[in-house]
């Protein structure tokens, strides 16, 4: 299992399966909930996460794909696209110190 401390987090992505829909709007939200923070958010298809990429937050049903394409990445999966505990926690500590595992 991967692990970054989250003042070491400039990259997040969020890998999706076609691009679209609920993953456009998570990578929104969590633009917005980590402004003014020094990390970039970027959304891709989950074959095409960027080599830069620091953490990567996926649906549970892509994980593995998620793993695959960016082996040794910190992988944050979640269930559904908006409130999700683990997203949130995510955000709690890029914003206040920790590690994060996944």
């Amino acid at each position: 299992m991967a692990s970054i401390d989250s003042k070491d987090v400039r990259k997040l992505v969020v890998a999706c399966d076609a691009g679209m829909g609920s993953s456009v709007m998570l990578a929104s939200q969590l633009r917005k909930q980590l402004k003014g923070t020094p990390v970039e958010v970027v959304h891709t298809p989950v074959n095409s996460i960027p080599e830069d990429a620091d953490v990567i937050v996926s649906h549970v049903g892509l994980a593995d794909r998620a793993r695959a394409s960016a082996p040794g990445v910190v992988l944050v999966p979640f269930q559904i696209f908006i409130g999700d505990p683990a997203v949130a926690r995510l955000v709690a500590t890029i914003k206040n110190g920790g590690t994060i595992d996944g």
